[in-house]
């Protein structure tokens, strides 16, 4: 019988909960500020790594490109401790990326409100003409 799950995906599930609790709790860099773990991927060997990040200053690319050197410098301590809090033969080398899916989705999502909101206007302006 297949197993439901991986290894490497229930790895990459409690990596992305342990790498959420150190970065609210023991990063103490300005620079990171309100930081999200979006998703993790490991691979599957377990020795590395991909954690997604967004952060709540979204628009700002340099505060972005800030952050995201903060948490590379950080990120041999960022595994230490993951290493302490999980048990794990080899702790995965972290490598953080930023993810644009929430910033796209937010904008796909802007534009579909503009669209039905324009359609409308125009409909209400087809019917008012008609008349």
């Amino acid at each position: 019988m297949a197993r439901e799950f991986k290894r490497s995906d229930r790895v990459a599930q409690e990596l992305q909960k342990e790498v959420a609790v150190i970065l609210q709790r023991e990063v103490k860099d300005p620079r990171v500020g309100m930081v999200t773990v979006s998703d993790v991927e490991v691979s599957r060997d377990l020795a590395y790594a991909k954690v997604f990040v967004t952060f709540l200053f979204n628009n700002d690319e340099e505060a972005i490109a800030q952050g995201m050197k903060a948490l590379e410098k950080a990120a041999p301590y960022i595994r230490s401790l993951v290493g302490k809090a999980m048990r794990l033969r080899i702790v995965p080398e972290l490598r953080f990326e930023y993810d644009q899916s929430l910033v796209e989705g937010m904008r796909m999502s802007n534009l579909v409100t503009n669209v039905v909101r324009h359609d409308k206007e125009r409909h209400i302006d087809d019917e008012s003409g008609e008349e």
